[in-house]
């Protein structure tokens, strides 16, 4: 049985950081890419940011670049999202996603899904 859990979110003000952790079992992780997704209050699911099955290649929503960083534990499946500099844009639920995929220009996300985490910044 796939599982991907998440924790870290909460509230923080504007500026501040969050870090996001998700852990996986049920599936061979370092052969999976992984990713973050969020979803604000009444709009679709985007993607945020996604890393190779390796770790050596991470990418970036225009809109977190340069505030977010993904990386990957493989020897302890996980995978977290640093959060900086963090807006009120920025409010959202943040989902944890195995084996998302880059197709022209646009990630589209995979088979397993988290539970999803608050993520709420005040102004």
């Amino acid at each position: 049985q796939v599982q991907l859990v998440e924790s870290g979110g909460g509230l923080v003000q504007a500026g501040g950081s969050l870090r996001l952790s998700c852990a996986v079992s049920g599936l061979p992780f370092s052969t999976y890419a992984m990713g973050w997704f969020r979803q604000a209050p009444g709009k679709e699911r985007k993607f945020v940011a996604a890393i190779s099955y390796s770790g050596g290649s991470t990418y970036y929503a225009d809109s977190v670049k340069g505030r977010f960083t993904i990386s990957r534990d493989n020897a302890k499946n996980t995978v977290s999202l640093q959060m900086n500099s963090l807006k009120p844009e920025d409010t959202a639920v943040y989902y944890c996603n195995a084996d998302p995929r880059l197709l022209a220009n646009n990630w589209y996300s995979g088979e397993y899904w988290g539970q999803g985490t608050q993520v709420t910044v005040s102004s």
